[in-house]
């Protein structure tokens, strides 16, 4: 049995914008007519029986004067009456007040009416208001199919209310106007919600339309195919996240050829040493070999062996760094006393290729925040690095002191110095003929942006000087860092 389809379902941005677009429209002109249209009606309603409530208190005096006359007559009292009404602009009922014996409650006739008519537009609610409260009351009753407002005034005299004057307006008039805003609020809310739907999937289509295109980059990047950089045509945000996409795309592009360079790299400086050795195991299953050229193929595969104990190092060293499972235990350390340990491990080292070595520390403790270990690890790489690009006979100079950065130590040579814009601190860069494989320096520098510090290079025909800056401080806190 095929199961029945549900209901349609918005998928695509664009539709979803619009019907927002179309929903944020709609309520904000139901809001608008909820709290217009009845507001505009009750304010209207107020107004026109505020202006009845002043037209009758202008005629009281004149009401006042016949209800203290007691020879007037009824054609007279009716001629009153409808001069004050056409006055008025309104209708006036005169009620006459008697007391009904036996029954405890006031009795209203009709003594005169504007229109002279039998059926009048009598409120007796508010009627009995008014003549409770001994002012005006304001009200209104629908009668004989419309709506009027009406303000029942009690008349006394000698200080008793004896009538009631009724005013009463038709507000047929606040029906038409509220009708007239009401249609043209739904005509405008009519052609909004248009303006919205279309103006909403203009939109729409534009957003949905960069979306796709970086969804369609997206897909590229991910199957492994290089795009171009997206164009940034506005500053929102979608102009940031396509800015951003832009920046990883080019991030991972070099990542990508770090990667292929790492192993093309990794893999050729494993396997020299590698198809080295066995060309010396080879050589030494030969018989008639002498013992000194043993000796020295002993000597040349131990260098070998050391070499690949190195690149293992270095290269699980950066491991370690990219996964941000070095640990770092910051304390206060004298640069200088680090200096002079480490020169003191490589005086064979120094002694052997003819270099002198000239120590230069400041007068008194140079205190670092940093691990002791790690910037051990940076000066030998920095000695060795310089051992290995100085000529025999030359001056290698290790200095530690301050400066207006914090606490400095420095490696010099008095090598031929770096080509302009060497990227020495790139990984697998080896600065010429040298036999390393490039890895140390990237090292030292990841390791002292971890401690905070800097490590610059500066380079003439003269020579080249590195320095290491670390901040200054006496707090000491084991941390993890990545």
């Amino acid at each position: 049995m095929t199961p029945r389809a549900g209901p349609p379902r918005l998928r695509s941005l664009r539709d979803k914008l619009t019907l927002l677009f179309f929903a944020v429209t709609a309520t904000a002109f139901a809001l608008l007519y909820a709290i217009v249209v009845p507001a505009l009606e009750s304010n209207l309603r107020a107004q026109k029986l505020d202006d009845l409530a002043a037209v009758a208190a202008g005629s009281r005096p004149t009401l006042d004067q016949l209800t203290a006359d007691r020879d007037i007559t009824a054609p007279q009292l009716n001629r009153r009456v409808r001069a004050i009404a056409d006055a008025a602009d309104a209708r006036v009922t005169l009620l006459g007040l008697q007391q009904a014996l036996g029954r405890g409650q006031d009795a209203l006739y009709v003594m005169t009416d504007s229109r002279e008519e039998r059926d009048v537009p009598r409120n007796p609610a508010l009627t009995r208001r008014a003549l409770r409260g001994g002012e005006l009351a304001k009200g209104g009753l629908h009668y004989r199919g419309e709506e009027l407002g009406q303000v029942a005034q009690p008349l006394l005299f000698e200080g008793d209310p004896v009538r009631v004057a009724l005013y009463s307006r038709t507000l047929d008039d606040v029906a038409s106007t509220v009708s007239f805003v009401r249609e043209r609020l739904l005509l405008a809310g009519g052609l909004a919600l248009l303006l919205a739907l279309a103006g909403g999937a203009i939109v729409a289509q534009i957003l949905a339309g960069r979306v796709r295109r970086l969804e369609r980059a997206a897909e590229s990047v991910a199957a492994g195919h290089e795009v171009e950089p997206l164009p940034v045509d506005s500053s929102d945000e979608l102009g940031q996240l396509t800015r951003a996409f832009n920046e990883m795309q080019a991030q991972l592009l070099r990542v990508d050829v770090a990667r292929r360079e790492f192993v093309a790299t990794a893999s050729h400086e494993l396997r020299t040493p590698i198809f080295s050795l066995g060309g010396f195991l080879e050589l030494l299953h030969d018989e008639d070999l002498g013992e000194r050229d043993r000796r020295d193929f002993l000597e040349e595969m131990a260098k070998q062996v050391a070499r690949l104990q190195k690149l293992a190092v270095d290269l699980l060293d950066l491991s370690r760094l990219d996964t941000g499972s070095v640990a770092l235990e910051l304390e206060s350390v004298d640069l200088g006393e680090i200096a002079e340990s480490v020169a003191g491990e490589f005086t064979p080292a120094v002694k052997e290729h003819g270099t002198d070595l000239d120590l230069r520390l400041a007068d008194g403790a140079v205190e670092a925040r940093c691990d002791r270990e790690r910037v051990a690890q940076i000066v030998r790489i920095l000695l060795d690095n310089a051992l290995r690009h100085t000529p025999p006979g030359t001056t290698v100079r290790v200095s530690a002191g301050r400066d207006s950065a914090g606490a400095a130590l420095t490696v010099a040579d008095e090598g031929p110095g770096l080509p302009a814009a060497t990227p020495v601190f790139d990984r697998f860069v080896t600065g010429g003929a040298s036999h390393g494989a490039g890895l140390g320096l990237a090292i030292a520098r990841e390791l002292a942006e971890r401690m905070d510090g800097t490590l610059t290079v500066s380079s003439n025909g003269g020579g080249t000087t590195f320095t290491l800056r670390l901040p200054t401080g006496e707090h000491s806190a084991p941390i993890w860092v990545g």
